[in-house]
C-alpha cells in the first residue's frame, strides 16, 4: 500500500511512551504496554481508569501505579482496564459498578487490584463494556463482570464481583474476545463458541436468541485462526488468510452486505492475505500480510482511516499505515447505557504501532 498525505491532524504521543509493546483503544481512553512492560495509559478518568492514583483526566500519557514493568497484554473496558503479568496475575483498574475488576467488590480503584483467585496462570485477557475474561495456561476460561444478557457465560443474569469458570465449553480455549454484550472463545481445535445478547445475530449459531451458555457458530469454511467482537457482531480470522463477520449490519460492518446475519459472512474482498483482525463498535480492520492495514464498517468518526467520515461497506486501505504489526480498534457508544462517548479511533493505535514498528521488528528478528 503506498503512502499518502492526507489532511487528519493527530498530536503526538509523549516520546517515552514508543516504541509501543501493545495498544488497547476503549470508548474513552487508550493504554499502552511499553517494550520495558509497563503501561501507561490516557484519556477519561472519572472512574479511575487511568490507573495512576487519581481521577483527573489527562491528553498524555500517565504511568499506571505499580505497573512499571512486567506486563505482556492488557485490555480495556468502559473506564476500566486490565493487565496481564509476566507471572501469569491479572490486575485491574478504574470503573467498578458491576464487578468488571474481578477483585470481589464494587468500589471504583484509582490504581490496580488483583483480581481474585488470578495471582498466576493466565495467558490471555480481554475486556469490552462492563466485563472481563481470561484464558488460563490450561486452556480453560473465566470470567467476571456486568451479566445482564449472559455474556458472563453462566446461568444466571447475576452480576459476577469475581471470576467464575465458563461452563459448556469442550476443549481447550485458546483466545477470548469480550464483545458489548456477548462474548467469543476461540477453541484450540478452531472452532468458536459465542454466548450472550443475540437480537442481531452475533452468536452465529443461525438464530437471534439470547443464550447465557455457549454456542457453536455456525457454518465457518475454514479452520479458525482469530476471534473479534464488536458491539453486536463478530469476525472470525479464518486459516486460508480471510474474514467471515456475523451480526448486526447496521453500518456495513460485515463487509459488503447490507442485511444482518446470524451466520459468518465472508467480509467482500478480503479471501486470503490477512493476518490480524480487531472490531470497533461499529467497524472493524484487518492487518494485511504485507503490514498494510483495510477497514470497513461505520466511519461518523473517522475510524476507517480513510480521510473522510463516510461510511463503507467494502474493504478502504487506511492511510499511512504500512508496516503496522499490532492493532486495536476502539468503541464510540456504551452499549449500557446508549450514551455517546468519547470515539477513540483505530488510527491511535496504528499511529503509534507505526513509529515503533521498525524497532520492533528489528528486536523481534534477534
Amino acid at each position: 500500500m503506498a503512502a499518502v498525505t492526507w489532511a487528519l491532524s493527530v498530536a503526538p504521543v509523549a516520546a517515552d511512551t514508543a516504541p509501543t509493546a501493545d495498544v488497547i483503544a476503549a470508548s474513552d481512553h487508550t493504554c499502552v504496554v511499553t517494550i520495558g512492560g509497563g503501561v501507561k495509559c490516557w484519556g477519561d478518568n472519572s472512574a479511575g481508569g487511568l490507573g495512576d492514583g487519581t481521577k483527573n483526566a489527562s491528553s498524555t500519557p500517565v504511568d499506571v501505579v505499580g505497573l512499571a514493568s512486567g506486563v505482556i497484554a492488557i485490555a480495556a473496558g468502559d473506564r476500566y482496564a486490565c493487565a496481564l503479568t509476566s507471572d501469569g496475575g491479572v490486575r485491574c483498574w478504574g470503573y467498578n459498578e458491576l464487578g468488571q475488576l474481578g477483585d470481589g467488590t464494587t468500589s471504583d480503584r484509582t490504581s490496580p487490584v488483583d483480581v481474585m483467585g488470578l495471582a498466576s496462570g493466565v495467558q490471555a485477557i480481554d475486556a469490552r463494556g462492563e466485563h472481563t475474561c481470561a484464558v488460563s495456561s490450561g486452556g480453560g476460561l473465566k470470567c467476571w463482570g456486568w451479566n445482564a444478557t449472559g455474556q458472563v457465560g453462566i446461568r444466571t443474569i447475576a452480576d459476577l464481583h469475581a471470576p467464575v469458570d465458563v461452563p459448556g465449553l469442550v476443549g481447550a480455549v485458546s483466545a477470548v474476545s469480550a464483545g458489548g454484550r456477548h462474548t467469543c472463545a476461540l477453541m484450540a481445535a478452531g472452532g468458536i463458541k459465542c454466548w450472550g445478547y443475540n437480537e442481531f445475530g452475533q452468536l452465529g449459531d443461525g438464530t437471534t436468541t439470547d443464550s447465557p451458555m455457549p454456542v457453536a457458530v455456525a457454518g465457518l469454511p475454514s479452520r479458525v485462526r482469530a476471534i473479534t467482537t464488536g458491539g453486536n457482531f463478530s469476525c472470525a480470522l479464518r486459516s486460508d488468510g480471510g474474514v467471515s463477520c456475523w451480526g448486526l449490519n447496521s453500518a456495513g460492518q460485515l463487509g459488503g452486505t447490507s442485511d444482518m446475519s446470524a451466520v459468518p459472512v465472508g467480509v467482500a474482498g478480503l479471501t486470503s492475505g490477512i493476518s490480524a483482525i480487531a472490531a470497533g463498535f461499529y467497524h472493524a480492520c484487518g492487518v494485511t500480510t504485507d503490514g498494510g492495514v483495510t477497514c470497513w464498517g461505520g466511519n461518523e468518526t473517522g475510524q476507517l482511516g480513510i480521510g473522510t467520515t463516510s461510511g463503507s461497506p467494502t474493504m478502504t486501505g487506511v492511510k499511512n499505515a504500512d508496516g503496522t504489526l499490532l492493532m486495536a480498534a476502539g468503541g464510540g457508544i456504551s452499549e449500557r447505557s446508549n450514551v455517546p462517548l468519547l470515539a477513540v479511533a483505530v488510527l491511535v493505535g496504528l499511529l503509534i504501532l507505526a513509529a515503533g514498528g521498525f524497532w520492533l521488528a528489528r528486536r523481534r528478528g534477534q
